[in-house]
Parts: structure tokens; C-alpha cells; sequence
């Protein structure tokens, strides 16, 4: 197209359309529409590179190799509790019961910012509200408030726990009903071969961590 022959409201026009700015002298504008031709050449052979290398990675993914040797990294299911039926019936339970049942907060939580930040604690002054038991008060904890007891200990996933100190603690638990947990106090060393020995016994250990393992813990 011959640009020279054209106005400069014409070649505005044109620059409008093409979503370009206007601003500037006709040789100028003229330059800005040039540029804007040889630009769509540029872009759809960027294209065509990008879509060759979005199919060389889909030919990568699809082929049996990247699902032999790196599918496996991604996602590691966990262990699934063989339950009964009266189990889940008693989780269940104990789920409907967990809703109902107040925050137990100790006396003066609400005016004492320290106090806020702590648990439960019996109230034990001779004219404390709460003690009394007064309906604007906090709730008592009491032996009502207790859950179902065939749930009674069970880990929310409905496994039993087990606490573990040492590799050792995990022979002849059961993977089907029971879970690990590993003692705090156990460091990243002794805390890495529990993690191996477990996953060899199909044990599900319920605080895993990521250890980094340099230097002799690899």
C-alpha cells in the first residue's frame, strides 16, 4: 500500500484501526504503519514455534517412559484405614458431636489479652461466676461433653495412632488400622529411616516432614 499518496487524517485512520498511536508527523505515521506490517509476519512465526514445542512436550508426556520414571515423584497416595461399619457409623457420631460442643475458654479470657491466648482452666475462687456455674458465663467442663467411646482415640482418618521412637516400634503394626506417629523429640536423622522403613511396611505416618538429606543422611 502507498502511504505517500494518502492524508494524514487517512493514515490516522488506518492507525486507529490498527490499535496504534496517532501522535506524531506523516512520515512518522507512515514509519508506525510500515513497522505494523512486517510485524504480523514476525508474530506468526513466533506462533508456529510455540505450537511445535507445545507438541514436542505433549509427545514427551504421553510417552511410556515419562510415566515409568517421573509420574511416580509427583503424588504419593496415602494409606487408607480398612474400617467396619459401626467405625464409621461411631466417626460420624463423633463428627455431630464435635459441633456441638463449646470452646472451653478459662475465666476472664475476654478481659485479660494474655489470658485469651491459653486453654482451659478450672476455676477455684469462692465467687467465681463461672465456678457458679452463671448462664453468661463460660461453659464448665463436664463429663457429658464426652464423645462416642468407640471412637474415643481414633484419629480423625479413623486409624488407630501409635507413637514411635525408633524404627524398631514399627514391627507387627498393622497398615490396614493403625498409624504412625513420631515422637517430637526424635531428630532428623533417626526421623528419616523411620519415614523409609514405614513406607517398606506400607505403615501411614501421620507428622511426615521434608528432611533434606545431605551429607551421611542420604
Amino acid at each position: 500500500m502507498e502511504y505517500d499518496s494518502m492524508t494524514v487524517a487517512e493514515l490516522k485512520d488506518l492507525l486507529r484501526d490498527a490499535g496504534l498511536p496517532v501522535s506524531g508527523k506523516k512520515a512518522e505515521l507512515i514509519a508506525r504503519l510500515q513497522e505494523a506490517q512486517d510485524t504480523p509476519a514476525e508474530e506468526e512465526l513466533e506462533e508456529m514455534v510455540e505450537e511445535e514445542e507445545i507438541d514436542t512436550e505433549e509427545d514427551e508426556f504421553e510417552s511410556d517412559d515419562f510415566f515409568e520414571d517421573e509420574w511416580d515423584d509427583f503424588h504419593t497416595a496415602r494409606q487408607k484405614p480398612v474400617l467396619d461399619e459401626d467405625t464409621k457409623a461411631a466417626l460420624a457420631t463423633r463428627a455431630a458431636q464435635k459441633k456441638k460442643t463449646p470452646s472451653f475458654r478459662r475465666q476472664e479470657w475476654f478481659r485479660y489479652k494474655r489470658l485469651s491466648r491459653t486453654g482451659w482452666k478450672k476455676p477455684r475462687g469462692d465467687d467465681s461466676s463461672q465456678r457458679k456455674n452463671r448462664k453468661y458465663r463460660s461453659a464448665l467442663v463436664r463429663v457429658g461433653y464426652g464423645k462416642i467411646a468407640a471412637a474415643r482415640g481414633l484419629h480423625p482418618s479413623g486409624f488407630e495412632e501409635v507413637l514411635v521412637n525408633k524404627s524398631s516400634d514399627l514391627e507387627g503394626l498393622d497398615p490396614e488400622t493403625q498409624a504412625v506417629r513420631i515422637a517430637k523429640t526424635v531428630g532428623n536423622r533417626k526421623r528419616s529411616t523411620i519415614h523409609d522403613r514405614a513406607d517398606d511396611l506400607g505403615l501411614r505416618v501421620l507428622n511426615r516432614r521434608r528432611i533434606s538429606r545431605r551429607g551421611d543422611l542420604r
